[in-house]
C-alpha cells in the first residue's frame, strides 16, 4: 500500500506516465518474491516448482484485476484507461506467452552450455517490448470516447504528498526490502507442503506458491485503484506478468541440469494457455469501451474468474 502511494506521488512530481511507472517500477518491486522463489527453486533443481509458480502466477495475477473490478471501482475497470497502452501491454504479453508455449512444445532443442536459446530470445523480446511501450506511451494518436466519470471522492490515503523526494525514494526502498524478505522462505514451505499433502510441485507452485508471492500485486493494485490510478493498476499486473517471462533466463542459468523449458509438462503448458486466454479477454475489454456489468463485475472480469476457476480444476486433474 505505502509503496503504491509513494510510486504514485513520484509519478506526479516527475511527470511520469503512470502506466509506465506501473509497468516497470511498481511491477518490478512487487515481483521481488517471485524473483527470490524462482531462483531458489531453480538452484534446488526443482523445475516443476519454478514453472508452476511462474505460469500459474500469470493467470492468478491477471485474476487480481477481476477482484479490483468487483470491489474497488464503480464502472468496469477496463473502461477507465484513456490510451491503448494497456491493450498493447496485454497484446505483447500474449505474443511472448505464445512463444513460450511453442518452446515448451518443442522441448527447447537448442542450448548454449546448459541455457536454452529460447530463454535468451525471450529476454531480448521482453527488452524490445519495454522499449516499444515506452516510446508508444508518449503518443496520443488514439483516444477513446464515452469514458466513465472519474470518481470525485478520492482522497489521499496517506501523507505521501508531504514527503520530500529523498523520503519517497527511501520509503519505496524500505517497502521493496520488506517484500523481498517475504519471499525468501516461501519456496521451502511450498516444497514441504507439496511433499506432505501429496499435491505435487506443479499444483502447489501454480496455486499456493503463486498465490503467496502475488500478495504484493494484490495490495498495490487495490491501492492504485483507490487512488484513481487505474492505468497504473492495470499496468502493474501486465508488467508483473511480463517480468515473469523474462525471469526464465536467470532461472535457466541457475538450473544446472539443462534448459529449464525442456522440463515443462502438461501442467505448465495448460497454465500458459490459461494465461493467454485471460489476457486476451482483457484485451477485448480494453477495446470495447461500453460493457454491461454482472454482479458488480465487468463482463470481461466475470469471464476471467470463470476461466481461472476452470484453470484450478484443470491443474488439480493434471497434478
Amino acid at each position: 500500500t505505502h509503496l503504491t502511494m509513494c510510486m504514485d506521488e513520484i509519478a506526479n512530481r516527475k511527470r511520469l506516465a503512470k502506466g509506465l511507472v506501473g509497468l516497470i517500477f511498481l511491477a518490478a518491486a512487487t515481483e521481488l518474491p517471485e524473483i527470490v522463489t524462482t531462483l531458489n527453486a531453480a538452484l534446488q533443481e526443482n523445475a516443476n516448482l519454478v514453472l508452476g509458480n511462474m505460469y500459474g502466477g500469470i493467470a492468478l495475477q491477471t485474476t487480481i484485476l477481476a477482484v479490483v473490478d468487483g470491489f474497488f471501482v464503480s464502472a468496469a475497470l477496463t473502461s477507465y484507461p484513456r490510451k491503448p497502452t494497456n491493450a498493447l501491454e496485454a497484446s505483447l504479453l500474449i505474443l511472448l506467452l505464445g512463444l513460450v508455449l511453442a518452446l515448451t512444445t518443442f522441448g527447447e532443442p537448442l542450448a548454449i552450455a546448459h541455457v536454452g536459446v529460447g530463454t535468451i530470445v525471450l529476454a531480448v523480446a521482453y527488452a524490445s517490448s519495454i522499449y516499444l511501450l515506452r516510446t508508444y506511451d508518449a503518443r496520443t494518436d488514439w483516444l477513446p470516447v464515452d469514458l466513465p466519470d472519474e470518481p470525485t471522492n478520492i482522497s489521499p490515503l496517506s501523507g505521501a504528498s508531504k514527503f520530500s523526494m529523498h523520503k519517497l525514494y527511501f520509503a519505496s526502498g524500505i517497502c521493496c526490502l520488506a517484500i523481498l524478505s517475504f519471499g525468501t522462505l516461501i519456496v521451502w514451505l511450498a516444497e514441504a507442503i507439496a511433499i506432505q499433502t501429496g499435491l505435487g510441485d506443479n499444483f502447489v507452485g501454480a496455486t499456493l506458491l503463486a498465490g503467496s508471492t502475488s500478495l504484493p500485486e494484490l495490495s498495490t493494485t487495490i491501492t492504485a485503484a483507490r487512488l484513481g490510478a487505474y492505468t497504473m493498476a492495470i499496468s502493474n499486473i501486465f508488467g508483473s506478468n511480463l517480468i515473469m517471462i523474462v525471469l526464465l533466463l536467470p532461472a535457466d542459468i541457475a538450473y544446472r541440469p539443462g534448459p529449464i523449458l525442456a522440463q515443462a509438462g502438461p501442467s505448465a503448458q495448460f497454465a500458459i494457455v490459461v494465461g493467454i486466454l485471460v489476457t486476451a479477454v482483457y484485451v477485448v475489454g480494453l477495446l470495447v469501451r461500453r460493457k454491461p456489468r454482472v454482479v458488480r463485475l465487468g463482463v470481461d472480469s466475470a469471464l476471467v474468474l470463470v476461466l481461472y476457476a476452470a484453470c484450478l480444476a484443470g491443474l488439480y486433474q493434471l497434478r
